[in-house]
């Protein structure tokens, strides 16, 4: 993302707490304006609220605030200190945004009689903003928490997690709400488990290059002046012509691949070029070991 060009600590922490701000907001419309009033149940703090704020009687927002001050206590002890205080910031701005929602903005009831199209918007915004905060090693409390926890100990993808962690407030709303409200809500919560995966990995999707050219000199130059970029050269023979080549790999995000793709078009049109999608790259310059 933008935040890994601000070489500025502060700059950067900075930006990084905006975008959690950003994020924590489109989560509350989602969760306030779509889960809330429709009793929708697929999962996090939010479904298990829908739930028990019938059997309780509490505000659904009393009973997040509640739980998410509980998990949050896990994720200073299994994330560490960090990721804690990011996640305590984020649900701050949760608790308080939902309760003043709460008290300016009641929502007695869905705003359209169409439960297909509200489940829509129920599950893209917080899957949306759910992605994001993953991306900045930060959570917005709750299950999330749980699902980091298990993406740190295990090998389970977070969509999994999440997937696991939720499956419980389905079960619950297939008895509380009844097979209506239950069958929208296991929808929702497969839907939200594969939206966050899809959105993550667009979000840290780069472009691997296999380059197999004559003129390696200005293609190299090109990637390291340029796109401020590391390449690997090797030397090799075409199988058919007998002839040398070299051989270059290279990585970087998509918006710089469309322009060395482009300069080698007009640098060496003879070069054979294999791009393939990666969402995990490892190393200096992507996600630190």
């Amino acid at each position: 993302m933008a935040r890994d060009k601000i070489a500025n600590p502060v700059l950067r922490t900075v930006y990084e707490y905006f975008i959690i701000t950003v994020a924590i907001e489109i989560l509350v419309a989602g969760i306030y304006f779509f889960v809330f009033p429709n009793h929708f149940s697929f999962g996090g703090v939010s479904g298990f609220a829908s739930v028990f704020s019938v059997l309780t009687g509490l505000h659904a927002a009393t009973f997040a605030n509640i739980v998410n001050c509980f998990l949050l206590v896990l994720g200073f002890i299994f994330l560490g200190r960090e990721v804690g205080i990011r996640t305590v910031y984020a649900t701050l701005v949760m608790s308080v945004t939902l309760s003043l929602l709460e008290k300016y903005v009641p929502m007695p009831s869905p705003i359209t009689d169409q439960p297909l199209l509200e489940l829509v918007f129920a599950v893209m915004l917080p899957a949306f903003a759910s992605a994001i905060l993953f991306d900045i090693s930060a959570s917005s409390g709750g299950s999330d928490i749980i699902a980091m926890i298990l993406r740190k100990y295990t090998s389970i993808n977070i969509g999994t997690a999440l997937l696991i962690v939720d499956a419980a407030a389905v079960v619950l709303a297939f008895f509380v709400f009844g097979p209506s409200v239950g069958l929208f809500s296991l929808l929702g919560l497969v839907s939200k488990s594969l939206g966050i995966d899809s959105i993550t990995e667009s979000i840290n999707r780069c472009k691997c290059f296999t380059v197999v050219c004559d003129k390696p000199e200005p293609i190299c130059d090109y990637i390291i002046k340029n796109l401020h970029r590391g390449a690997t050269v090797y030397e090799a023979r075409g199988a058919y012509s007998n002839m040398p080549k070299t051989v270059i790999m290279t990585t970087m995000k998509p918006y710089q691949a469309i322009q060395l793709r482009n300069f080698i078009r007009s640098a060496d049109p003879s070069a054979f070029i294999q791009i393939s999608n990666s969402s995990e790259i490892i190393g200096q310059g992507f996600t630190p070991i």
